[in-house]
């Protein structure tokens, strides 16, 4: 059995209320006794260095492996160089091969923009990671969702020209989960024929239409929130955890 402990939008911005909302999910998830720690996206709220230095502080000196990809918030080449210790400001792209599963994040942000894309690199780059391991289950992530999840305040900025990450998918039958973040809300659906987890915001939680006529439609009060996703006998179960 195989658990990732799915962490996302934790939206460091220098304030008191947001570094103790990540590091209280963190602290969290590493007590679940996970294999990995995935992180999608929007680490930093302005992609500030110093908010890069805060975020390394708090996956720093971790014995469960973590990998990461960027959210329409970071800034790719302070990213890089602060969290990775690398230059260059092209896709943050991260691959985690771990002894039964393969985690691959892609860099679906575009810069400047609030909506996401993967480009033909990042689209060759997850091919050619799939091709590497066959027959291993493979975890496919990124920050944005490829459908919509029925919050108009979202779907509009979700991942655009998801027809090529189909693509990719349809090529690789050990593809068993799309990850992604950006929603702010804890749900599950499906994309090319896989399971889509979404994983719940750190800083707030975006609500339904239903829920809410507020506009944007942001709870601030509910608690953080984290998935586990289990791989057991080829079967992916989910469950969402509020933060204790």
């Amino acid at each position: 059995m195989l658990v990732l402990a799915h962490v996302s939008d934790i939206h460091i911005d220098g304030s008191e209320r947001n570094t103790s909302r990540a590091a209280r999910a963190l602290t969290y998830a590493r007590s679940l006794r996970p294999d990995a720690i995935v992180l999608t996206g929007d680490l930093a709220d302005h992609g500030a260095v110093e908010e890069y230095e805060t975020v390394r502080e708090l996956i720093a000196g971790d014995d469960v492996p973590l990998v990461l990809c960027p959210g329409n918030h970071d800034a790719r080449g302070d990213l890089r160089k602060v969290l990775l210790e690398q230059d260059g400001d092209h896709p943050v792209n991260q691959a985690l091969n771990l002894d039964h599963a393969t985690i691959a994040l892609c860099d679906s942000s575009i810069p400047g923009r609030p909506d996401g894309a993967l480009s033909d690199d990042t689209l060759a780059w997850l091919d050619s990671v799939l091709a590497a391991t066959p027959g291993v289950p493979a975890f496919v992530g990124m920050h944005h969702p490829p459908v919509a999840l029925g919050i108009p305040y979202v779907d509009g900025i979700r991942l655009g020209r998801p027809e090529g990450l189909a693509e990719v998918l349809g090529r690789h039958p050990h593809a068993v989960a799309v990850l992604a973040g950006h929603a702010h809300t804890a749900a599950a659906t499906t994309f090319a024929g896989l399971p889509l987890l979404v994983a719940p915001g750190v800083v707030s939680t975006v609500l339904l239409p239903s829920e809410t006529s507020a506009r944007p439609p942001v709870d601030y009060d509910l608690p953080p929130a984290i998935a586990l996703h289990v791989l057991d006998d080829g079967r992916i179960t989910t469950h969402y955890r509020p933060v204790p």
